[in-house]
């Protein structure tokens, strides 16, 4: 065979190969699809099928908590698409992002359809008419983006309003799912400990885990191999949760902060508080 001759068969051969890895890539164009699974039965929501049903609403958010200002989406309440699920004291719904950022919403919240409380919604992003780009970031909080409506709203936690969500899966509460997270049983009910670890659970463990509990992937464990109460001082560590840019930055660097109204600078000692504990038990284990 001539040098021609294989050069071509090789040539007529890439592009082959090429045309049918192309032919199975996903579609770029593709209806984003949102996985609910409840008690292990998942089911999948394509958006423009969501949009479509009759309980979709315009729903106004005065203060968005992921913009900083007030938003129109379309949208369903969270609990049409959780039928017969129970308020379980002892249950949650995980909100899993596509970058890893994974809430635990009690399921008293999310079942909630009185607007005398707060009221989840699931805001859906229209594919013609996206949302703006987050403050920051090159996108939007879409396609799927927990919102809150209700007498109660101001009172749902910053970290309680996930946006690009991929998947919501029950789950047991967080204290019952992971048992490294738990302090010393000793501690009275009221310790202030114990509201650290609350806040903790709220705010912090969506992106990390501690002593490896928690399905939060953005951030580093908490406690191992060491706590960052035993490498920084407390108010070098309230600074960073504070404002992480003021301690120290990096390109990389995604902790956003915690403003005063969503993290009061007590509520950011009794975290730190928790984190002492927490490594204190470490190493008497």
């Amino acid at each position: 065979m001539s040098g021609s001759s294989r050069l071509r068969r090789l040539f007529w051969f890439s592009i082959t190969i090429l045309s049918l890895a192309l032919f199975m890539l996903p579609s770029a164009s593709a209806d984003p699809v949102l996985d609910v699974s409840i008690n292990g039965d998942t089911r999948h929501f394509e958006r423009d099928a969501l949009l479509a049903r009759p309980e979709v609403s315009n729903v106004e958010i005065v203060h968005d908590v992921a913009y900083g200002k007030t938003m129109r989406f379309r949208a369903i309440p969270l609990a049409v698409l959780l039928p017969g699920l129970g308020a379980s004291v002892d249950g949650v719904l995980e909100t899993v992002a596509v970058d890893g950022f994974a809430a635990q919403l009690p399921l008293g919240l999310v079942t909630n359809t009185d607007p005398a409380k707060a009221v989840a919604w699931l805001a859906i992003e229209p594919a013609d008419a996206p949302w703006p780009p987050l403050p920051g970031k090159t996108a939007s909080a879409g396609p799927f983006y927990i919102v809150w409506t209700g007498a109660s709203a101001a009172t749902i936690r910053s970290e309680q309003w996930p946006y690009q969500v991929a998947k919501l899966e029950t789950q047991p509460s967080p204290g019952s799912r992971w048992p490294a997270l738990a302090v010393d049983p000793a501690l009275p009910a009221t310790h202030p400990v114990r509201a650290g670890q609350a806040l903790f659970v709220v705010q912090c463990l969506p992106c990390h885990t501690l002593n490896g509990a928690g399905s939060g992937t953005l951030g580093p464990d908490m406690n191992k191999p060491m706590s960052p109460t035993e490498y920084m001082t407390h108010d070098g560590l309230q600074k960073l949760i504070r404002d992480p840019r003021s301690v120290r930055s990096w390109p990389g660097l995604l902790m956003p902060g915690f403003t005063a109204d969503q993290m009061s600078d007590r509520e950011i000692d009794l975290v730190i508080e928790y984190l002492a504990h927490m490594a204190a038990r470490r190493k008497s284990q």
